[in-house]
C-alpha cells in the first residue's frame, strides 16, 4: 500500500478506526476481523507483523505478541469505498486464541492448499510409518509411477466405473501430484501460476 492509498484511506469516516478483515494468503480462509487506525496500519507495513487497535484497551497491540502466533503481512487493500481493509496474511500458529486457526470455525478455505502445506511438511519432515514419508523415502522415480499409475485409473474409472469410483481415482492422482511437485522442490503454487499465465494469454 502506496502513501497516496494511505491518505485516500477514510479514517474520519468511523472515528479514525477502520475495520481489517484478515484472509490467509494462501487458503483464502478468512482468520479473522480487527481495526486499525492510521498508526496500527502505518506500524504493520513498517514491520510486516499485523498490528491492529484495541478498542477496549485502547491502545496499539501486534497479533502474536504474547503467543507468538504472529500474522506476516502479504498484502493489503481497501474496498470501493475506502473504508474497509482486506489483509492477507500468513499465520504462524493458531489465529484464534481458542487455537484454532481461524476465529470463525467454519469459515471456508481452499483445502487443496492445505493439503499441498501439509505435504511440504511431511517433504521436510517425513515420518517413516506415513504413507506421504515412504513415498518421499522411495524418491522421484517411485513417486512419478504412482502418477503414471493412478491416472491410467481415473482415465479408466472415467470410462468403465461410476461417480464415486471416478471421484475417488481423481483424489489419488491429486495428492500423489502434489507429493511429486514437492520431491522436485516445487508447489501447487507454482502449477497454478502456470494455468494463470496462460489463462490472461
Amino acid at each position: 500500500m502506496h502513501a497516496d492509498e494511505i491518505e485516500a484511506l477514510a479514517f474520519a469516516k468511523q472515528d479514525g478506526l477502520l475495520p481489517a478483515i484478515v484472509q490467509h494468503a494462501g487458503s483464502g480462509q478468512v482468520l479473522m476481523l480487527g481495526y486499525m487506525n492510521r498508526a496500527a496500519l502505518e506500524q504493520t507495513l513498517a514491520t510486516g507483523k499485523l498490528t491492529f487497535y484495541s478498542r477496549s484497551r485502547d491502545c496499539l497491540w501486534t497479533k502474536g505478541e504474547t503467543s507468538g502466533h504472529v500474522l506476516d503481512l502479504v498484502r493489503i487493500e481497501s474496498d470501493c469505498d475506502h473504508d474497509t481493509l482486506l489483509v492477507q496474511a500468513l499465520p504462524h500458529g493458531p489465529t484464534c486464541h481458542l487455537g484454532r486457526p481461524s476465529c470463525f470455525p467454519d469459515a471456508p478455505e481452499n483445502f487443496l492448499v492445505t493439503l499441498d502445506a501439509l505435504v511440504k511438511d511431511r517433504a521436510i519432515d517425513a515420518p517413516p510409518d506415513s504413507y506421504t514419508g515412504k513415498l518421499f523415502a522411495a524418491g522421484v522415480r517411485r513417486i512419478a509411477q504412482k502418477v503414471g499409475e493412478e491416472g491410467v485409473e481415473t482415465a479408466l474409472a472415467a470410462v468403465a466405473q461410476d461417480d464415486e469410483a471416478l471421484l475417488g481415482e481423481s483424489a489419488d492422482l491429486i495428492y500423489h501430484l502434489l507429493v511429486l511437485l514437492r520431491a522436485r522442490g516445487l508447489g501447487l503454487a507454482d502449477a497454478v501460476a502456470v494455468l494463470a499465465q496462460r489463462h490472461r494469454k
